[in-house]
């Protein structure tokens, strides 16, 4: 099931400043810049960059993933790891808000987010 108008307005609001925080300065954003999609119930935050040997060739580096479980009302969290893989993340897999979602990405306490 999708997400509501409403409630894909509130993560656009919500995500979209989280991004405009942390995204790097205007002067660098050609070579890295940071991005988010909304697809279902989840939303993915990722990293956008040239590859390194052709410039044309634009990448995305998964950052971090929150799915909406609506049967329970809360969001899980998820990372990357080098498998490829989206794994929960332990130390805070779940959350009644997104706002916590986004509390725990940008802390990165165990540097599983930005490295």
């Amino acid at each position: 099931m999708a997400l509501s108008e409403f409630e894909e307005a509130r993560i656009d609001k919500l995500v979209g400043d989280f991004v405009e925080k942390h995204r790097p300065s205007p002067e660098i954003r050609d070579q890295l810049d940071i991005a988010y999609r909304v697809d279902g119930q989840s939303v993915e935050i990722f990293e956008v960059r040239p590859h390194w040997q052709d410039p044309s060739i634009i990448m995305e580096q998964a950052v971090a993933k929150m799915t909406y479980v609506k049967s329970q009302n809360i969001w899980k969290l998820f990372w990357q790891r080098a498998d490829l893989k989206w794994h929960g993340y332990e130390p805070f897999p779940k959350a009644k808000r997104l706002e916590d979602c986004l509390n725990v990405i940008a802390e990165d306490q165990y540097a599983c987010f930005w490295g």
